[in-house]
């Protein structure tokens, strides 16, 4: 069961579906690797500043007993809502030298992203752009992701569904 937590400042109020702590399951594939099933938790929070707190933490699971096996991904980031209650930028950093600035627009339970900028160290592998949407569908955390990265135009790359645990 969800409630709104009254403390939350207004311009938080069209992401406040976000906060919690979510987990569930997804398939990562693309054409420069094999499609796998992966283990997903997600945390957001806010402390009463004007952005929400997010961090990703996914992991490779055994195709056959679901069981897990290694990390697959962090990500550590901020939600930050515009004036306006329509507009959002997700920042994220990852530790595999990406850092990603998303913008787009807010919804009821729904949020569509595309990256505004990308910056990569020397060290991290290529990544050009991406595109994300969350949905809150019958009280799930659903979201997929596109990306253009290695010389593949933009394209299909994650998707996933979530159960809020708390």
């Amino acid at each position: 069961m969800f409630t709104l937590d009254l403390d939350l400042p207004e311009r938080l109020r069209p992401l406040a579906w976000l906060i919690g702590r979510w987990e569930g399951v997804g398939v990562v594939g693309y054409p420069t690797i094999e499609s796998v099933n992966f283990g997903q938790e997600i945390i957001c929070s806010h402390d009463g500043r004007g952005f929400l707190e997010w961090q990703s933490h996914a992991w490779l699971l055994d195709q056959e007993t679901g069981e897990r096996v290694r990390p697959l991904a962090t990500e550590l980031g901020f939600w930050r809502p515009g004036e306006d209650g329509t507009d959002v930028e997700l920042l994220l950093t990852h530790p595999t030298g990406i850092l990603e600035m998303y913008y787009g627009t807010m919804e009821p339970a729904k949020i569509q992203l595309a990256t505004d900028s990308v910056v990569r160290s020397p060290l991290a592998k290529e990544y050009n752009a991406g595109t994300r949407l969350y949905g809150l569908v019958e009280s799930q955390l659903m979201w997929v992701m596109d990306m253009a990265a290695v010389g593949q135009p933009l394209q299909s790359h994650i998707s996933a569904q979530l159960t809020r645990m708390d």
